[in-house]
């Protein structure tokens, strides 16, 4: 069985909820653990991005599978480049990541990137794969990451054409059902497209 990989894009550390978890006022429980000992990261951008990173967390625990000592999540952030989702993070860490933008042009944001996905495709095997769970729409992901894996570098063929919370909800319910999606090599794919019917809506516990 081949190593699967899944590197998850990042939640904009930016807007609203970033600021309410970074209030001196904020006294709920993740709030107090990013003051204190650190929370993860998976954690903390699942509280940013609400559904769509919920989704990519839960679809990537149920269907890694990674090589001896290798994390099968990591977290694509804007200034620290990939990183384990259950790496503990500090209220410091997210305020610098909040200062920096995923734009491809930014060094801060590229460079850390580069590094890192130089790095993971000298560890991988030529059989790996490397699911990106993210849009593909754009080049600001998936121009570094096509670099380093090539065509070992895949997407799930159900994300062309879903928005966000649309993907959030398609990969929350399928690490529920046990339903892996299939995936495709992002070089030489059509990256967007028509847009797919709505999901019916679930609740999850």
């Amino acid at each position: 069985m081949e190593c699967r990989v899944f590197i998850l894009s990042p939640a904009y550390a930016g807007g609203q909820r970033a600021r309410l978890i970074m209030s001196e006022r904020a006294e709920f429980d993740l709030a107090q653990r990013l003051r204190t000992g650190g929370a993860t990261i998976g954690e903390v951008f699942t509280f940013l991005s609400g559904l769509y990173f919920r989704g990519k967390i839960a679809y990537a625990k149920a269907f890694a599978r990674p090589a001896s000592g290798m994390g099968g999540a990591l977290v694509i952030t804007p200034t620290r480049g990939l990183i384990d989702a259950e790496t503990l993070i500090t209220l410091d860490d997210l305020r610098e990541f909040a200062e920096v933008d995923i734009d491809a042009d930014d060094p801060r944001y590229r460079k850390p990137l580069e590094r890192d996905a130089r790095r993971l495709a000298r560890k991988l095997s030529p059989d790996s794969e490397v699911v990106l769970l993210g849009s593909v729409a754009t080049g600001k992901y998936v121009d570094v990451l096509l670099t380093n894996f090539k065509e070992r570098l895949r997407f799930p063929g159900d994300f062309v054409g879903r928005g966000d919370m649309s993907r959030g909800g398609l990969m929350l319910r399928c690490a529920v059902d046990g339903q892996e999606l299939p995936y495709i090599a992002v070089a030489g794919a059509v990256r967007s497209g028509k847009r797919p019917p709505k999901l019916t809506p679930r609740r999850y516990p």
